[in-house]
């Protein structure tokens, strides 16, 4: 949804990366011109503390570790390639909702308003950010903005470690953004409300779309009070109070095959069933695991646990997104 960078007038990448606080994960698609299909997947961990997500202070603190797991990662999918889209952690930037009654019509001034107004709340210099904004709801007649700022020395420390790996990163977006864009990729949903989850293993986010378009985002650090089913709630009480909300149509959760997966030996796995039935005793609805394959089919040695359909989905929807742009 929000692009910090660009290629101009070069075929799509078919190779995308995720960098998390956890791991390297390594997606490659078949060329553009051909059906959406994943034709490789490669996960490398990273040891605890090699990546640290934050919105201002350094977050690659090793940079071996990371380049040499992406290194890996390429090498395991036949070390072709030397272009890809980077997803990177929500936490590295901050996302604002813009309401605009009278959007100006000319895009450099509208530019311009978008800056005066996160210039106010920017928790560093506007002039060191990166930022970025697409159109979002339309509310009571007025439109809405999603602002992405971000430090740029900070976007730079992750396309950097993909460069030392042999990697150009001309495209950067953040996760939760583009699990949206897998959704919306998958048939849906474009019409109604619909909450959609994003439990990392450091953070959580929240957003809820409306016709398809963003019109709430929460995020919350490791460091945050309440607990998943807390902050949902809170999130779907604000939603029925505030923004006229009537009922999702859809309730979906990703990073939750992932989390359980990964965890350490002697501790317990995330019980993703429980945690299903939390949210939907809170929210009232039925609550679904993320799953990018109406949008994308898989190889056949390509087994689809729910582990790697949360892999896969945000780096998903960042390549179909590129190829539709």
């Amino acid at each position: 949804m929000s692009r910090l960078a660009a290629f101009l007038g070069t075929p799509t990448p078919t190779l995308g990366i995720e960098i998390s606080a956890t791991q390297v994960s390594m997606v490659r698609m078949a060329p553009e011109g051909s059906p959406a299909a994943v034709t490789g997947v490669a996960v490398e961990r990273l040891r605890a503390g090699a990546v640290v997500p934050a919105l201002n202070a350094a977050n690659i603190v090793d940079r071996a570790a990371v380049s040499g797991a992406i290194r890996a990662a390429l090498q395991q999918l036949g070390g072709r390639g030397r272009r890809a889209v980077l997803v990177v952690p929500d936490t590295i930037a901050k996302i604002s909702l813009l309401r605009f009654d009278k959007v100006p019509p000319r895009a450099a001034d509208l530019a311009a308003l978008v800056s005066w107004q996160v210039r106010k709340s920017a928790p560093f210099p506007i002039d060191a950010a990166q930022m970025s904004y697409v159109a979002g709801a339309e509310v009571d007649g007025a439109r809405e903005f999603v602002v992405t700022l971000a430090r740029r020395d900070i976007v730079a420390e992750y396309e950097a470690a993909c460069q030392e790996a042999g990697l150009h990163t001309g495209v950067v977006d953040l996760a939760t953004f583009n699990l949206v864009n897998a959704v919306l990729a998958a048939g849906g949903p474009s019409q109604g409300d619909a909450l959609l989850v994003n439990l990392a293993p450091d953070y959580l986010t929240v957003v809820i779309l409306r016709d398809g378009q963003l019109m709430f985002y929460r995020h919350r650090g490791s460091e945050g009070d309440g607990s998943l089913a807390d902050v949902v709630h809170q999130s779907a009480m604000y939603y029925e109070d505030r923004l006229g909300g009537r009922g999702f149509s859809r309730a979906i959760l990703a990073g939750a095959g992932r989390a359980a997966a990964a965890a350490a030996p002697g501790v317990a796995a995330l019980d993703i069933d429980g945690v299903r039935r939390q949210l939907e005793s809170r929210l009232g609805t039925s609550v679904e695991m993320i799953d990018p394959r109406p949008a994308i089919t898989l190889t056949d040695r390509i087994a689809a646990s729910p582990a790697l359909l949360d892999t896969l989905a945000p780096v998903v929807g960042l390549l179909l997104r590129e190829r539709t742009a």
